[in-house]
């Protein structure tokens, strides 16, 4: 910032002068800009009202899947069938269909692959000779075979025979698939070697349905690693054919445990649904004894998970496996289960990992809304960090507070985009930051507070989340420099909300609208305005100037101390205290005054003051000589330039 000379003048007979500090000679605050009327460029509809909520004829498209796949751990490769039922609750009939297909990112001509920076991404696969994508066969639409579709990339478009019908058409579409598992793609799938065998996580597995909705249409943004979901709600049935020594699970139901568990494993997995201690399933003695598994060379694991919008699952001979149950405030249960190999167990690490699971599910599900899924299953992995519907993976070397702090957020995830199904692809901000959100305050409740210093003081990232190379927050991840993404997608949207929560609404306020988001929108599809909206008319504020500045543009605070001289120069009638709005961004006034004597006084003033004012003056009554005047002194606003926020008595 561009400094100006102090000028300090000093009156005779002991009396505090006027005292200009350092700081921005201009402002570059625009009151008509930061609190002008026109936020939402659109009215409320019948699909979505202005009040935030799903309007009265708000409609979405389902998909169920019945799914049958086969893991061949000699050719890492997996073939599968899928039978999709999709019906058209819009009111307009379909043409023709987009599908996702995810898997063909790892193919080398993929223009993700094509995007891919020569430094490391995440983003891509560990082998420059891996080869992946999709080899699809045997195309149906109700039963029929066809070809009439056309594959672009990550996308394929099915041309149907005739229109699906509006509000309620039906139509089932199937087809086998095929792939090779990359052995590290996209920190989302991968395989990961261990000293008993190895460790698959498979995710983004089988073709999915695009979403169609009253936004943009078809949502078909090409999968290019940076954007993770949109996708619609249905039920699945899902079948995974593995060798007989491996244990799979999936984020669903298991309807077959007598067929896939020995007896002994079957008795404690049982047992383990009603105890809130954490019971070995299979323990770490029985990982190389080949009685710890069925006599067969093959088995079938059998899931069936309702209301969500995807499954992921893994397949290991190497997994220790423990299980407790999850206590939910209805009254029913859930069972949080654990899947890690023997370099993972011990010192801290993956043997507390269904304590922190069924910790951050309960915290959760009492704080916000229930958890609606049968199981919540932490795997360990080489994928450092992934969510999908009760099941998450997780980085298997992490330990302590890395692994309270992966498997929260991941868990978390399961509010946000699982149940709350935004839009990723477009929004990262409104899954990975409401869930940054969350998981500092469960990590503050996490067994009284064990690792509660994990996100830091109240402003450490400040001059990193408001730098002004970044994009703005409402960017999608594939239009922000990948260094950029976890500034933006995770750290300052939850430090957004939380100084929205803390400082401007209120704790009880807040959450108490916060939970209201969700519950308007559990299972449905918010748009960014939709959220913007439902905070408004809950809390009764009008937080355009918030929006804009947090979330809409990459703005700086900059909040400065001009003047502070005695009323009539006389310290016993008070002080009147000149600040100046010299960034952007609007925040209220606090102010913290110290007496010479040591009293301490503390004035608050609304952001109100700066809709018409780029300076603003204000008297603290006192009736003695001030020390010492401190901006924030709390350290609680994105102040970018502290400097300028003390003055002291000379």
């Amino acid at each position: 910032m561009i400094k100006s000379i102090s000028k300090y003048i000093l009156l005779s007979f002991g009396l505090l002068s006027a005292q200009i500090l350092i700081g921005q000679t201009t402002s570059e605050y625009n009151y008509t800009e930061a609190f002008g009327p026109g936020f939402y460029t659109s009215d409320g509809t019948a699909y979505r009202s202005a009040s935030g909520k799903p309007g009265p004829q708000y409609w979405q498209n389902a998909a169920s899947y019945d799914i049958k796949a086969t893991l061949d751990d000699k050719t890492d490769r997996i073939k599968g069938t899928l039978i999709m039922t999709y019906t058209n609750n819009s009111p307009e009939a379909l043409d023709f269909v987009w599908f996702q297909l995810d898997q063909n990112l790892f193919n080398s001509k993929s223009r993700g692959q094509a995007t891919l920076p020569l430094t490391e991404s995440r983003y891509g696969s560990t082998s420059s000779t891996f080869e992946g994508g999709y080899s699809l066969q045997n195309v149906k639409i109700n039963n029929v075979m066809t070809t009439n579709y056309v594959i672009t990339d990550t996308r394929m478009r099915i041309n149907l025979s005739k229109p699906l019908e509006a509000k309620g058409g039906k139509v089932t579409f199937s087809m086998d698939f095929e792939f090779a598992i990359p052995e590290y793609g996209a920190d989302r799938t991968g395989i990961l070697p261990t000293k008993n065998g190895k460790i698959y996580s498979i995710a983004q597995w089988y073709p999915r349905i695009c979403v169609f909705d009253d936004i943009i249409g078809w949502n078909t943004q090409p999968y290019t690693g940076p954007g993770e979901f949109y996708l619609e709600f249905g039920d699945f049935n899902v079948e995974i054919s593995a060798p007989a020594d491996h244990i799979v699970a999936l984020g669903g139901e298991l309807l077959n445990p007598s067929e896939v568990w020995t007896a002994q494993q079957l008795e404690r997995y049982n047992e383990a649904k009603n105890s809130n201690k954490t019971i070995m399933i299979r323990p770490l003695s029985e990982v190389t004894n080949k009685n710890s598994r069925p006599n067969a060379k093959q088995l079938t694991w059998k899931y069936r998970l309702e209301n969500a919008h995807d499954v992921a699952w893994t397949s290991s001979n190497s997994f220790i496996v423990d299980a407790a149950k999850i206590n939910l405030p209805s009254g029913k249960t859930s069972l949080a289960l654990s899947l890690y190999p023997e370099e993972s167990n011990g010192k801290n690490g993956w043997e507390r990992s269904t304590e922190y699971t069924k910790a951050s599910i309960e915290h959760y599900s009492k704080k916000w809304l229930e958890y609606p899924y049968p199981v919540a299953i932490n795997v360990a992995s080489n994928v450092g960090g992934m969510e999908y519907p009760a099941i998450s993976f997780c980085g298997y070397n992490a330990k302590g507070g890395d692994l309270w702090g992966v498997t929260d957020h991941e868990f978390g995830h399961n509010w946000f985009p699982m149940i709350v199904g935004s839009n990723e692809r477009l929004h990262a901000w409104m899954d990975e930051g409401f869930n940054t959100f969350i998981n500092e305050i469960s990590t503050q409740h996490f067994n009284k507070g064990e690792y509660n210093m994990r996100y830091g003081s109240k402003n450490s990232l400040t001059q990193a989340l408001f730098n002004p190379s970044l994009e703005a927050v409402t960017n999608s991840p594939q239009n922000m420099r990948e260094r950029h993404i976890g500034y933006l997608a995770y750290y300052k949207p939850a430090y957004a909300l939380r100084v929205l929560r803390e400082e401007i609404i209120g704790i009880e306020r807040f959450d108490q609208a916060f939970k209201k988001y969700i519950e308007y929108w559990a299972y449905k599809h918010p748009t960014p305005n939709d959220f913007f909206r439902t905070i408004e008319n809950e809390t009764g504020e009008n937080l355009n100037w918030y929006w804009r500045s947090m979330f809409q543009n990459n703005w700086q605070m900059d909040q400065a101390i001009s003047e502070v001289r005695y009323v009539d120069l006389d310290e016993t009638k008070g002080a009147l205290i000149t600040v100046q709005n010299l960034g952007k961004m609007p925040m209220p006034i606090e102010v913290e005054a110290t007496t010479a004597s040591g009293k301490k006084l503390t004035i608050k003033l609304p952001v109100e003051i700066w809709e018409r004012n780029k300076v603003w003056t204000f008297k603290i009554n006192t009736t003695e000589k001030l020390a010492k005047i401190l901006l924030d002194p709390r350290n609680v606003f994105p102040d970018m330039d502290p400097d300028n926020n003390t003055w002291k008595a000379k």
